[in-house]
């Protein structure tokens, strides 16, 4: 048992009136005895639920971060390149159906540096993960190590870090994950996590508006000056057609202090439909997708075009979102996006 971290948990874990939150040298510390297995399974659980019931704080999330970078994975950084890091739950999507994956693909294929991180099917949702549905694309980031996936990211402009491999540390502590019945605050840590080395735009997708200001004072903390926060289907980073898609973006350049540009965009005012496309089941999910990569029409199509317009106009590679829009639905049509895919495949196979 450790003593340092039974101080820690009484700190946390004495409720209401006398309880108190660490500081960001003792969250890292707190962080890094669980990631290296020096606090007791009931130690980690307690510190779990006792965390959750808290709720974390800003700082507290900066020195869970600063343990992170210390044992954690990173894609090296590629000279004069800064990437866009998407951050989404790491449970996955049960209700809608999510487009992070073509989004990353439409970007990648007009020039940017797309990181993505994650694991396989988790508690507490259970939701469809984003590793099952490279998979479903014929792409196997499972497969790879670290070095093989900072190869692929060079070559293609995308890399996705699959914890249970590259960080088996932080995969260690998913299990109590489903023994607390609750999301720790690891599960928001994830959010913001960025396992690339180089200048990096953090994008975070957040449900309560208190996450999203617990991501501002934690990025603050750390020196994050480009970052963009997103109330996003199930707490990802994918825009709602069917209520006003409300984002925050700081970047160094045009936003002055720790003030937000805060944008709301409604889909119909863009000529989408405000309706969210359901998620059905894993398989019809994977087929919607495999259509659009063909060029071929399908429910889900407005919602890639509506979130990849975004993001192409947001990155600066559109003047607008309509044209950004646009640049996406000619990818798509002209085959540009399934030979992304293929290549993407066709580099993990060299790797």
């Amino acid at each position: 048992m450790s003593d340092a971290f039974r101080e820690l948990l009484k700190k946390i874990g004495s409720g209401p009136h006398t309880g108190q939150s660490l500081n960001r040298e003792e969250a890292a510390s707190a962080m890094r005895m669980m990631l290296l297995g020096e606090a007791t399974p009931a130690q980690i659980g307690a510190f779990s639920i006792a965390h959750r019931i808290k709720r974390p704080t800003g700082e507290e999330l900066a020195g869970m971060l600063d343990a992170y970078d210390e044992f954690g994975p990173h894609l090296g950084a590629i000279a004069g390149i800064e990437a866009i890091v998407l951050g989404v739950p790491y449970d996955g999507r049960s209700r809608t159906a999510p487009v992070t994956l073509l989004t990353a693909l439409i970007l990648a294929n007009a020039g940017e540096s797309v990181v993505m991180h994650g694991g396989d099917r988790m508690p507490t949702k259970y939701g469809v993960p984003l590793i099952d549905l490279w998979q479903g694309l014929g792409i196997d980031w499972r497969s790879l190590d670290l070095a093989q996936t900072q190869a692929v990211f060079e070559k293609t402009g995308i890399g996705f870090v699959y914890v249970p491999a590259h960080f088996p540390e932080a995969a260690s502590l998913i299990p109590y994950r489903e023994q607390i019945g609750k999301r720790p605050p690891i599960a928001t840590l994830e959010l913001i996590w960025c396992p690339y080395a180089g200048n990096a735009q953090i994008v975070s997708g957040f449900v309560h508006p208190p996450t999203e200001n617990m991501f501002r004072e934690a990025f603050r903390l750390r020196g994050q000056a480009h970052f963009t926060t997103v109330k996003g289907l199930e707490g990802s980073c994918d825009l709602p057609r069917d209520r006003a898609a409300i984002v925050g973006v700081k970047h160094p350049e045009r936003s002055p202090h720790d003030e937000l540009e805060r944008l709301l965009l409604h889909a119909r005012d863009y000529g989408f439909s405000s309706v969210n496309v359901p998620l059905c089941s894993e398989a019809f999910l994977i087929e919607q997708m495999q259509d659009i990569l063909k060029g071929e029409e399908s429910d889900l199509l407005p919602s890639v075009l509506w979130n990849a317009g975004f993001y192409l106009w947001h990155r600066g590679i559109a003047s607008n979102l309509e044209i950004g829009t646009q640049i996406a639905k000619e990818a798509l049509s002209e085959g540009h996006i399934l030979a992304k895919v293929g290549a993407i495949a066709e580099a993990i196979a060299a790797s």
